[in-house]
C-alpha cells in the first residue's frame, strides 16, 4: 500500500531535525518513532497517532478520528485520523504533538 508522501513531508517538517526521531516502514506506510517508540505515522492517506490507552476516548471525540484497526482487532491507544481532518497545519501539529508526547513518556527501546 502506498502512503501519502505529502502528509509524511508535513510531519517531517513539523518534527524538524529532532535527533531522537527515526522513520521506519510500518503498517504498509511510514512511521515516525521517538527513541524507538512510534509516535505518528501515515497509512494510505490517513494519519496514525499513538495516544495511549488513557488518551483514546478523548482522541476519538475529535473530528475524523477512529480506532486503529488493521486486523479486525481494534487497538486502544492508537487512532487513525482521516486525511480530511488534518488539512490545516495547526490541527496536524496538535495530533503530531500528542503522539510525540505519548512516545516521549515511554522508556527508549
Amino acid at each position: 500500500m502506498a502512503y501519502d508522501e505529502g502528509l509524511a513531508g508535513r510531519i517531517r517538517q513539523h518534527l524538524g531535525a529532532d535527533p531522537g526521531v527515526a522513520e521506519q516502514r510500518m503498517f504498509g506506510g511510514i512511521a515516525f518513532l521517538l527513541h524507538g517508540n512510534m509516535a505518528v505515522g501515515v497509512t494510505g492517506d490517513d494519519l496514525m497517532v499513538r495516544v495511549g490507552p488513557d488518551g483514546t476516548d478523548a482522541a476519538l471525540a475529535r473530528p475524523g478520528a477512529r480506532l486503529f484497526d488493521m486486523t479486525g482487532r481494534p487497538m486502544r491507544g492508537w487512532v487513525v485520523v482521516d486525511s480530511s481532518a488534518v488539512t490545516e497545519d495547526g490541527t496536524l501539529g496538535e495530533w503530531i504533538d500528542e503522539g510525540y508526547a505519548f512516545a516521549a513518556s515511554l522508556p527508549p527501546k
